[in-house]
């Protein structure tokens, strides 16, 4: 049975699509008109490629802050709890 390829209708293609359109903010801001599922794959690759470079962005600044920081202090602490996490 696992080798035996399922088909998805067209109905659970468009409930996808409309999945994926309210989780990115440029299409929930447009909500009222739905846009192609090509553009919407197209805008969610997008927008991952603009969380991954903020990510770094943050990882980088973290890693900066880290580096100016007593090792003992309180705040290290913290920082190292919140990563733990």
């Amino acid at each position: 049975m696992s080798g035996r390829r399922t088909r998805i209708t067209e109905d659970e293609i468009n409930e996808l699509v409309s999945k994926l359109q309210s989780l990115l903010p440029e299409a929930r801001r447009r909500a009222a008109g739905r846009a192609s599922a090509a553009k919407l794959l197209k805008e969610t690759c997008n927008y991952i490629k603009s969380l991954n470079r903020e990510v770094d962005g943050l990882s980088d600044r973290l890693s900066g802050l880290i580096a100016t920081m007593d090792s003992n202090s309180a705040e290290a602490e913290i920082l190292r709890s919140f990563l733990r996490s």
